[in-house]
């Protein structure tokens, strides 16, 4: 394939330089998906993140409603209430999944509290449901490993992209990031694109990075030709990669430089036949974390980049915007976000 998927090693010779720093370069102006290796997370803490996803999704129906999404974007997500592809997506089908938000916490009583999208977490009942004991202290430890990751990687950013020494160190821009620990389930459905039937609909991610750990089964895809997202040959796997990350970059990324490094479409079809999987593998479960930068950052054409090709947003009103075309349950709340 052209654009295929490279493995970024963190931790290998070199690894806080510029032969790195072209590397993340070469995959962003590529196919916009890299695999990073040597990210320091604990292969243990990996395995827990997923066996407590499981677990939470396992849950009894009336319990997990219970853990429903507030108006902070926080908490339990039925199946279907996403549907990503909405232009191929019947009405009223949404995706085959449920999801569970995790954010960043802010404190009652303060400032960022009152923008959207910010407030406290949704913790299920660790006594009540025995099964669950450490779910929220194994949460927030990988949502600080993915935070760690995820700055290390916006700073190899600011290198490749020539900016100054630390600028996305400064305040203000991702001191205070709108970050999003997401846990995915996706059903025993078998997609079926010819019929809009997706486990994630076609897409593109909203913000800055994200990074995804799954169980290892298939079902990620990319698009090599946007302007062909309809035709099957135009679509291509990102396999499973043992003790790897997959790290794909978003549209704020895209906006900033200004269309040189690539927010790739990309879906999620499950239960597709293979050599490897013949048959349907059973719920796939996922944790992408979204990083993207803080509420009010405006994004805009960085310099060295030419002729801005997109108008300034904010980070939240770009947010905004994206979660009410996309998400039911999150559009009544998107009116609240501002343009800068």
């Amino acid at each position: 394939m052209r654009d295929e998927v490279p493995v970024i090693a963190l931790d290998g010779a070199g690894a806080d330089g510029e032969e790195l720093a072209l590397a993340v370069d070469v995959a962003c102006r590529g196919p916009g998906f890299f695999y990073v290796s040597g990210h320091g997370v604990e292969e243990a803490l990996l395995a827990s993140a997923l066996a407590m996803s499981a677990r939470l999704f396992g849950l009894p129906e009336e319990v997990k409603r219970g853990l429903g999404q507030t108006a902070a974007n926080r908490g339990w997500t039925p199946l279907g209430e996403e549907r990503l592809d909405p232009g191929r997506q019947p009405k009223g089908a949404g995706d085959t999944k449920e999801g569970f938000y995790i954010g960043r916490e802010v404190s009652e009583g303060t400032e960022e509290r009152r923008r959207p999208y910010h407030g406290s977490n949704v913790w299920p009942d660790e006594r009540a449901e025995g099964s669950l004991a450490g779910f929220r202290s194994t949460m927030e430890h990988y949502f600080a490993e993915m935070t760690r990751v995820a700055m290390r990687l916006v700073r190899l950013l600011g290198v490749a992209m020539r900016l100054p020494p630390g600028f996305f160190d400064r305040p203000g821009l991702f001191d205070r990031p709108c970050a999003v620990l997401r846990l995915l389930r996706y059903a025993e459905t078998r997609s079926d694109p010819g019929r809009g039937v997706f486990a994630a609909g076609a897409h593109t991610d909203y913000g800055m990075l994200t990074l995804l750990h799954t169980d290892g089964k298939p079902g990620l895809q990319i698009c090599t030709d946007r302007d062909r997202k309809g035709a099957e040959d135009a679509w291509v796997d990102v396999p499973h990669r043992p003790g790897c990350l997959v790290v794909n970059l978003g549209d704020m990324l895209e906006r900033w430089s200004n269309g040189a490094y690539r927010s790739t479409l990309h879906r999620v079809v499950t239960g597709q036949p293979s050599s490897s999987h013949p048959t349907l593998p059973g719920p796939r479960l996922s944790i992408p974390f979204f990083f993207d930068p803080n509420f009010d950052c405006l994004v805009e054409c960085l310099p060295g980049f030419g002729t801005p090709r997109f108008p300034p947003i904010t980070s939240g009103a770009h947010l905004a915007e994206r979660y009410a075309a996309t998400h039911d349950g999150l559009a009544a709340s998107a009116h609240t976000a501002h343009v800068s």
